[in-house]
Parts: structure tokens; sequence; C-alpha cells
């Protein structure tokens, strides 16, 4: 029985395999350009790492955003379309809530609250206050990065956000970016809020699909289901 969690809500395309004890297999590739390109191929390749096949996956966990349209629907619609082939549940899960356990577990701060901002583009951050735990006290919300170190003043922020714009937040935390191996812990040992796995935009995308025909991500998560392992 394995847990696959993903998340390509920021320009990081990260899979992680949990077997109910630990994490067995995880990758991260950091490219905003090739998420549709990168991911099934490592999937498959954490797979691999793991000699596990597809139909030993019985649940997945995904990266709901915020994040910019076109990355964060690859990671959305591959979760969708191999959790329908497998009839396995999909969790949702916000990815800023996965850097933010990634911050606890790391151990990168243990002094008080924190807030993780991520890349919104625009000039903009994705942002979420948190307790010294992780927990979400705050957000998500998007905005400038000087609003949102206006509404909590004087805390360090996890992200990517935090080392775009240093004079918004009191110190750049680690991690920079969500790692499917925080989210697998997180959601096998039930310590971060399960979501619909539906995209969290916070705002309109900045392009509409030209037309209905199937996407090129349509077609390479189809074959993600129907691919057989080696």
């Amino acid at each position: 029985m394995l847990l696959l969690a993903l998340d390509t809500a920021t320009p990081a395309v990260t899979v992680a395999l949990h077997n109910g004890d630990r994490v067995v297999a995880e990758s991260t590739t950091i490219d905003a350009r090739r998420h549709t390109e990168l991911l099934v191929p490592a999937i498959f390749a954490a797979l691999a790492t793991a000699k596990a096949d597809r139909r030993e996956i019985s649940e997945i966990a995904v990266g709901v955003g915020p994040g910019p349209f076109t990355g964060l629907r690859v990671g959305l619609a591959a979760a969708l379309t191999l959790g329908a082939a497998l009839d396995v549940p999909v969790r949702g899960v916000c990815s800023l809530d996965v850097v933010a356990h990634g911050v606890v577990a790391g151990g990168f701060h243990d002094d008080g609250p924190f807030m993780v901002a991520t890349d919104a583009r625009r000039r903009e951050v994705y942002w979420a206050g948190y307790d010294a735990s992780g927990r979400r006290i705050s957000g998500p919300d998007v905005g400038p990065a000087a609003d949102a170190g206006e509404i909590s003043p004087g805390l360090p922020a996890a992200g990517a956000g935090a080392r775009l714009y240093p004079e918004a937040f009191a110190a750049a935390l680690m991690p920079e970016y969500p790692s499917a191996a925080d989210l697998a812990l997180a959601v096998a040992g039930k310590s971060i809020d399960i979501l619909e796995p539906r995209p969290l935009y916070l705002r309109r995308p900045d392009v509409t699909p030209a037309s209905k025909r199937k996407s090129v991500l349509s077609r390479t998560a189809s074959s993600l289901a129907g691919r057989q392992q080696p």
C-alpha cells in the first residue's frame, strides 16, 4: 500500500512515495516551464526506486496551490486521472501548508509564528501565516509582498517570496519550495488539513484555453493511468 504525493504549484515538480512507515522514494526538479514534461516520468521513476507497481498506490495527495494556473493544473490533472483509473482517493492539500510543515519538521524555525510566501508573479506573493506548530492562522491570500509583511510585521517567511522580496519579511526561512516528501509525511501522519482536490487559484488565470481539443496534459495523464510497469 503506497501513498503517492505530488505538487506542481510552484517551479518545483516534486514527487514522493510513502509506504505507511516512511518515505521510500522522492524527487524534486526546479523548472517552471517543464511541469508537464517532468511530472509523469518522475512518478514512474519513484515507483521504480521503490520497486513498486502503480497498482500498489492506495491513496494520492496533491498540492492544490495557490499557484500559477498552468503549473498547478498539471499536478491536479495527473492526480485526478490516476486516482480515477486506480479507483483510489485523491486528497488535496494547500501547498503553503506543505511548506509550513517543512519549516517545522525540518527545525528551520522554532521561535514563534512565521509566514509562508511563494511567488505569485506580477510582483505579488501567495502568503499565509502560521503559529509555531505550523498551523495556519491567516490566509491564504495574494497581494504585494509589502502588504503581506504589514499584516504580520516582523515575521520571518519561508518560500520563494521571502527571497524575492526580502524587504517585506524579517528573514528568509527554508524550505523555498513545497516538498512532496513533506506532503506525504504530513498526510500519512494526519497532521495537515485535507481539502478537495480542486485548484486554489485566488485570482483569475491570465489566459483562457483557445479550444476544447484534448490537451497534451490530458494525453500524458491518460498514459500514466494506462502504462504498465516493466
